[in-house]
């Protein structure tokens, strides 16, 4: 074979082969740009349903849950930085509440990453977070710390999304009594406090704000928190609930010498209070304030004008 022929094939090796390169350097571009283009807009959510996702963990669901929750906030975080709505949040959102319902982060920030989704932030993200607190009062029924998140978002930056003046009233009139309800089972009374100025002022309900404040004096934990509570009392025209509160501070102080005289006062009030199973037992016990479950309704109401 003569060196022409022998080199002939490496020749037509070479030509393929810069032509193969052209092809690359000319569509690599275009390609590339198409690719970036394509994750830029459309996700993928790498996850089955929730109820399936349970099984999927083997047993492993707290693990599974913290690995779902970290990737929703780099999702969300990763959205925000490249201007993506995020149509998936939801269904992360789901699949965290199906594998651990009792997950406390999640309530805290659901309002937040709803809210302020990426592109978003409309009166149905509101209304789906005012739903997914709602479930976790439910959830975590003697847990402050839900009741009073639900409470502020359903009072405070709820509202800022509806369009409907009368279901704004309404909102801030829920939440209100809302976080009334977690300071009765133990979150700060100056959260309440707030709460009763709210349903006071701006909603036109006295009788409720003087029943709240008369149970915020009752179940405070210092003289300085009662001194500003009083002072309200004062500013509202209703001495008479002072004297109310201060019965209730008495009653109070009945029960615990009988069911725990080692605890102090303040201690004593982040207890629920102790139920009898014989008397709680039968029709109408559920009204009688001895058999009740928080301290918010085991307080006898005051007759206030």
């Amino acid at each position: 074979m003569t060196a022409a022929a022998r080199a002939r094939p490496v020749a037509l090796a070479l030509v393929a082969f810069a032509a193969a390169a052209l092809g690359v350097s000319r569509f690599q571009v275009k390609l590339a740009s198409e690719l970036h283009a394509i994750k830029d807009t459309d996700d993928v959510y790498p996850f089955p349903p929730p109820p399936i996702l349970r099984l999927a963990t083997l047993g492993y669901v707290a693990a599974t849950t913290d690995v779902l929750w970290g990737k929703l906030l780099v999702e969300h975080g990763s959205h925000w930085v490249e201007h993506r709505p995020f149509g998936d949040l939801e269904h992360y959102l789901d699949a965290l509440i199906e594998l651990d319902p009792t997950f406390l982060p999640f309530y805290d920030y659901v309002d937040t990453l709803l809210g302020y989704r990426p592109m978003g932030g409309h009166e149905l993200d509101a209304r789906e977070a005012r739903a997914y607190l709602e479930r976790g009062t439910k959830t975590l029924p003697n847990d402050a710390s839900v009741w009073l998140k639900y409470g502020q978002f359903v009072a405070f930056m709820g509202p800022t999304y509806l369009t409907s003046d009368d279901e704004k009233t309404q909102w801030k009139k829920d939440g209100a009594l809302a976080i009334e309800h977690a300071v009765s089972l133990g979150a700060d009374v100056d959260f309440g406090i707030a709460a009763s100025s709210l349903l006071g002022n701006r909603l036109g309900q006295r009788r409720a704000q003087v029943e709240f404040l008369r149970k915020a004096y009752a179940l405070a934990e210092n003289d300085a928190t009662r001194a500003e509570i009083a002072a309200r009392l004062a500013m509202l025209n209703d001495e008479a609930s002072i004297d109310c509160a201060r019965d209730a501070i008495q009653a109070i102080e009945v029960r615990r010498r009988a069911d725990y005289p080692f605890l102090d006062y303040a201690t004593y009030i982040l207890l629920a209070p102790t139920l009898s199973a014989a008397g709680c037992v039968g029709p109408g016990s559920s009204f009688d304030p001895r058999c009740a479950r928080d301290w918010n309704h085991a307080l006898p109401a005051c007759d206030s004008p």
